[in-house]
């Protein structure tokens, strides 16, 4: 589906953005970058998104129904200090990387982008390629696209992530929720000051958060289903003035986690709840306050087995494994809010790359570039035609 060169862009991308990774909301470099690389291949009129992102349409000229599929690639890299002295493109940016394969999720949008184009007299509809900037950091990219009604009229949308326990070379997918929500919270609590010789004359503000912190997690245990997942995490604790001083107020924030929508909003009342019970029975006070993050990652039933049937018919059937969903989240959520998705993963996993994603040693192969775009295209081909 590619040339030689269109392959050799297509790793030079790679490794050009690795060896310069930009952190969310800041990919103005990546995004010149890739606008250039998709005027080289022929494709004009790409979109700006979000500041930093990239849109571009590739309009089929064959007879047939006019559907419109969008596949999103995120640009992307993290906050941490690459230290893969092996690789010749290594990162130079000092304190950033791309730990999560951003660099090479959007070098397949960029493959698929270009093989769809050479290939546009045998398709009919659209495909909407994505180059997503933000998707690691708020605000994020993902809750623009849903905001900006960038998908209306869209039949189904396709994203990808490396997984680093599925071995190179092998694919996989699950129908339902594949990724969790993720809101963040902040908790005030209020006590009284006193002397810590006297802590009958104050109220404890580090008593009252010892208090919530053990009382949450039972929303967990004892309210939501176990298939469900929940997961409450406290990140950050700040409080308290001296050793022998009783702590008038303290700061939480953390991040409250579920693979369900409709038990989303009855997760972060239950947190509040308590927050605020634990404090008045510990004659104190709290002030909760949250932010929405990505929603869950839902993959529709019948696009997870037409790719399971593409990845059998195409790689064989050892190439396709089930693996359960992940823990964590990702803005590829909001996509999946407005159109049936897919959101599947390719492999990495090998000697030398053995590492997860967000960790200074990870890493994956140029190989698995060029079969990915391929697999990609021939799914986008086959919503659009069937």
């Amino acid at each position: 589906m590619l040339s030689d060169d269109e392959r050799k862009a297509v790793v030079e991308m790679r490794h050009a953005m690795h060896r310069e990774p930009e952190l969310s909301n800041s990919e103005w470099k990546t995004q010149q970058r890739i606008r250039e690389a998709l005027q080289r291949a022929g494709l004009t009129g790409a979109q700006t998104f979000h500041n930093t992102g990239l849109y571009v349409d590739i309009e089929g000229s064959a007879a047939g129904p006019k559907r419109s599929v969008a596949v999103r690639g995120d640009i992307d890299g993290l906050p941490i200090q690459e230290t893969r002295e092996d690789l010749p493109y290594r990162s130079q940016i000092p304190g950033l990387m791309h730990a999560c394969g951003h660099d090479m999720h959007a070098s397949i949008a960029l493959g698929t982008a270009i093989a769809l184009h050479r290939r546009r007299d045998t398709f009919s509809g659209r495909v909407r390629v994505f180059f997503q900037p933000a998707e690691e950091a708020e605000p994020l990219g993902g809750r623009t696209v849903a905001e900006q009604n960038l998908l209306d009229g869209f039949f189904a949308a396709i994203g990808f992530h490396v997984r680093t326990d599925i071995p190179a070379g092998a694919y996989g997918a699950l129908a339902g929720p594949v990724t969790k929500s993720a809101d963040q919270f902040e908790l005030k609590i209020k006590g009284t000051m006193a002397h810590g010789a006297k802590p009958h004359a104050g109220v404890d503000a580090i008593t009252i958060g010892a208090a919530f912190i053990n009382e949450v997690q039972k929303v967990v245990s004892r309210e939501m289903p176990s298939d469900d997942g929940a997961i409450i995490t406290i990140g950050t604790i700040a409080g308290g003035e001296a050793t022998n001083i009783i702590c008038p107020s303290l700061t939480m924030t953390g991040t409250i986690r579920t693979s369900s929508n409709e038990r989303r909003a009855l997760l972060v009342q239950r947190v509040r709840e308590i927050a605020e019970g634990v404090a008045a029975m510990h004659r104190g006070a709290a002030e909760f306050s949250y932010r929405p993050g990505e929603p869950p990652v839902i993959n529709d039933a019948r696009m997870v087995e037409r790719f399971q049937r593409l990845v059998v018919e195409t790689a064989g059937q050892d190439k396709f494994v089930a693996k359960k969903s992940v823990t964590g989240s990702d803005d590829f959520g909001f996509y999946s809010a407005c159109v049936p998705s897919i959101y599947f993963w390719f492999g990495s996993q090998e000697p030398g790359n053995e590492s997860g994603v967000h960790t200074p040693t990870f890493g994956a192969s140029d190989d698995l570039l060029v079969p990915t775009i391929e697999l990609t295209v021939g799914y986008c081909l086959d919503l659009l035609r069937s």
